[in-house]
């Protein structure tokens, strides 16, 4: 509990809730401005941190990926980005067809104004977000093309420096960003009138996770002519653990010792196949980042976005989602620039996915790490129909 307590999903949680509880009740025109001001200050700081985001972490993972030439490696990477399309796609359809009717409406008309900034400080980003992803995408590639060992090494440490400030920079000021945005909406009008749906939406993406890992575990065994229950009757403790922890770095040893207890996985697959996908596989959260764009585009926009821009968020999120940094909520905030550039949702419709988001971190997180089982099962057949070679330390 003390963990939890501590633990990034509860201080935005928390601060959500502190947020709204003020901007429904303050009347302070000052205070309101300060709020904003602050708002506003973090929002620009944010914002100007996602193109080194995208550059620190998409680059670094392609080159990765062209340190083993082994097979298994690269089959497991595109295991990995299909398992998360396939999940952000059935998010897509669900959304058009399940969000029309949980009487969503848009309250921008009905908002009360805001007092304007005490002052205004703006970061620009050094570049846009596509033109960090176009140069991550030739960088990472060029580099596997040279096989260039000092540029992978500075890459790595530029991962390492990246991570660095969103752990230690990013992580701490997001409670605070959450907390003056929904000040700020709770002092409009928008949030409060669309507060109880937000169960509902946690709950038909929950439903999201088990549907997806059926198909996964279904597809593992039409593929393997394995008996999926056999993994499955024993991930319970990794389940609960994940949901417990939110974080599939602490899960990672209960989720070995389950998969191993699996007379279906080959053994060496398991030591080699959970902790990649540990780190790669993000289906629930893909899923769940896809489901909610769409909502907040509904609350606060009006719409929904077309078809053509959620094809496209869906196919880049994808590659973000496999460089995502391994902090709570990685994946979102690595994919805050195609929120923002694709979708072009403003900092207040970006800090609600932020913050419904967390509202069900932990389950998004069990579902990676359930899903995990049914991929290394698929990697074990792979193995045994190609007959690879399976050391591959």
């Amino acid at each position: 509990m003390i963990k939890f307590a501590r633990s990034l999903p509860a201080k935005l949680i928390l601060s959500m809730f502190i947020g709204i509880v003020v901007g429904c009740y303050v009347n302070n025109i000052i205070i309101m401005q300060v709020v904003v001001t602050i708002e506003k200050l973090l929002a620009s700081f944010i914002f100007f941190c996602v193109p080194l985001i995208v550059i620190g972490f998409i680059t670094p993972s392609i080159t990765k990926l062209g340190q083993n030439v082994s097979k298994v490696l690269e089959f497991a990477f595109l295991l990995a980005y299909i398992s998360s399309i396939g999940a952000a796609f059935m998010a897509v359809f669900a959304g058009f067809e399940l969000i029309p009717y949980l009487s969503i409406s848009s309250s921008i008309t009905q908002t009360i104004e805001l007092p304007k900034v005490v002052f205004e400080l703006n970061f620009p980003p050094i570049m846009n977000v596509i033109s960090a992803l176009v140069i991550s995408v030739l960088i990472g590639i060029a580099t596997r093309w040279t096989k260039s060992v000092t540029t992978i090494k500075l890459l790595e440490e530029f991962h390492q420096i990246i991570l660095s400030i969103v752990t230690k920079v990013l992580t701490p000021i997001l409670p605070f960003f959450v907390g003056c945005t929904f000040c700020s909406l709770s002092y409009e009008g928008i949030i409060t009138k669309q507060l109880p749906i937000f169960a509902v939406i946690v709950l038909i993406v929950i439903i999201g996770h088990f549907i997806w890992l059926t198909v996964l575990y279904v597809f593992a065994a039409i593929y393997s002519k394995k008996n999926p229950f056999k993994i499955l009757k024993y991930y319970g403790p990794a389940y609960l653990t994940a949901i417990g922890t939110m974080s599939s770095a602490a899960t990672l040893p209960i989720a070995l010792e389950c998969a191993r207890k699996s007379e279906v996985l080959d053994k060496d697959m398991v030591d080699f196949g959970i902790p990649l996908f540990s780190n790669i596989h993000v289906c629930g959260s893909v899923l769940t980042e896809v489901f909610f764009v769409m909502v907040v585009s509904q609350i606060y926009y009006g719409h929904l976005p077309s078809v053509g821009l959620m094809g496209l968020f869906c196919l880049l999120l994808g590659v973000f989602a496999v460089g995502a940094p391994g902090v709570p909520g990685g994946t979102v905030i690595a994919s805050l620039g195609l929120i923002t550039s694709i979708l072009g949702f403003d900092s207040n419709a970006t800090v609600l996915v932020l913050s419904i988001f967390a509202l069900q971190d932990s389950f998004g997180t069990a579902c990676n790490i359930t899903g995990d089982g049914a991929l290394t099962l698929i990697l074990t057949k792979f193995i045994d129909h190609f007959k690879v070679n399976k050391k591959l330390v």
